[in-house]
This record gives structure tokens, sequence and C-alpha cells, in this order.
């Protein structure tokens, strides 16, 4: 398995946010992500055997800097043990994606070979918040703080968390308003890593990114609905 072997399991928690980080003549990176099921689009991919080593595999040949394993059974069609799956089959970092609420969930995260967690701000208070990031990196871990509104984002610039994302998705209502996450992003500082989530469906909504704070992109259901997700992500990247 690779999990005994990968620089990003168990590493350097500052290689790990640095490795999000782009430069302002490059592209942002890509976290690709693996979901068959959302409550907010349903169905969105057959979950046929072998299907979730094929897309991670493929992800991976297309240059994704990171890939995110939805491991939430409920709504989303996911399991821990699928991030365990993909951890056996690459050695690109991964986003453990779940509703973390306990520190117990950190350590099966570590477990599986995760080298992010996904914390969102709308579910826990900030006393738990700054404890589950520390938690998080002193388990060899990076923390991907998602928030979603500009009291959100005050909350996680008051802790020491170094990645940050922008849901332009309200998780309550489903809705998606990417002007308002467009303009959270830019607030972001330079000292963090900026993560735009959700909402990007084109190679044209792509690039746009290039001339914003962004440093990476989450992008998950149009890359699921791709019969070949690797030169889907290839295209990014060209003119």
């Amino acid at each position: 398995m690779y999990l005994k072997h990968n620089a990003f399991v168990g590493g350097d928690t500052k290689q790990l946010a640095e490795h999000l980080r782009r430069s302002s003549s490059e592209w942002p990176n890509v976290i690709a992500e693996i979901k068959f099921c959302s409550p907010s689009a349903g169905p969105i991919r057959k979950r046929a055997p072998g299907k979730l080593i094929e897309i991670a595999q493929s992800y991976e040949r297309g240059g994704a800097s990171a890939i995110s394993v939805l491991c939430d059974r409920a709504g989303f069609c996911g399991s821990p043990l699928d991030l365990r799956r993909v951890r056996s089959v690459t050695r690109t970092p991964l986003l453990f994606k779940e509703f973390v609420l306990d520190e117990v969930q950190l350590h099966l995260a570590r477990a599986m070979g995760a080298s992010y967690v996904l914390l969102l701000v709308c579910v826990l208070d900030q006393v738990e918040l700054v404890r589950l990031i520390v938690k998080t990196r002193e388990l060899g871990m990076e923390a991907v703080v998602e928030c979603a509104s500009a009291e959100e984002l005050s909350r996680v610039l008051d802790t020491s968390a170094t990645i940050v994302g922008i849901n332009s998705r309200d998780l309550r209502s489903f809705s998606v308003d990417s002007q308002r996450a467009k303009e959270l992003v830019q607030i972001i500082p330079d000292t963090k890593i900026a993560v735009y989530m959700s909402g990007i469906k084109s190679k044209e909504e792509f690039q746009a990114m290039r001339d914003s704070r962004v440093d990476a992109v989450l992008m998950g259901e149009s890359l699921m609905r791709q019969n070949e997700p690797d030169r889907f992500l290839s295209t990014l990247f060209d003119r």
C-alpha cells in the first residue's frame, strides 16, 4: 500500500498546507472530489464495482493536487473505508470529508490515510473549532476549515487555521451564491491558503479563478459526471 511510504500521510503539516498554495503565475490547484450522490443533486454517478478506484486513479492522472473523498453515508453514499481504498492506489494527498464533530473522527481519518480533514464552521462552536484544528495538526494532518459567510470567515481567521475554504453553497438551503463567495475569498490574508468550494462546473469558470485570490478550487459534481475525468481535468489548464 502507498500508505506506508506516503510523505503526505502523517508528515509535515506545513508541507501539506503549502502543497495547495499557488504562485500568481500558475493556475489554481484542483482538489478533485469523489462524490457519488449528494442531498442537493441526488444520484450523481452509479456506484459500480471498481468505480471508486477508477475515478481516483483518473483524478491523479489528470493532475489533481488533492483528492477529496466523501466519507459520510447519509446523503452522500460514502464511507471512511472509501478513503482507505483510495489511499491504497494513489500517492495524492487525500481530504477526509465528513461532518466532523468529535476528536475520534480525526483519529479515524488518520487511520484511513488522510492528509487533510474538513472542519465545518457552521456545526462547531468556537472552542471546539479551535481545539479540533490543533488536534488535527498534532495527528500529522492539516484542517481545511470551511465557511460560507462573513461572520464564519471572521471566526476562522481568529484561529490558527492555515487552509480556509469558502463554500459558495449554503448548506442549509443548498442555494449557490458565487458572487458572495468570490468576495469572501478576496478577504482571506495572503498568509493563508484560500480554497474556493462548490459551483465550478466548466473550464471557463475555473480559468476565471486565475485572476482571483484563490489558491485551490474544489470540484466534485462536474468531474464525477465526466466519462474521462482525467481528460477533463487536463483541459482546465489549457488556454
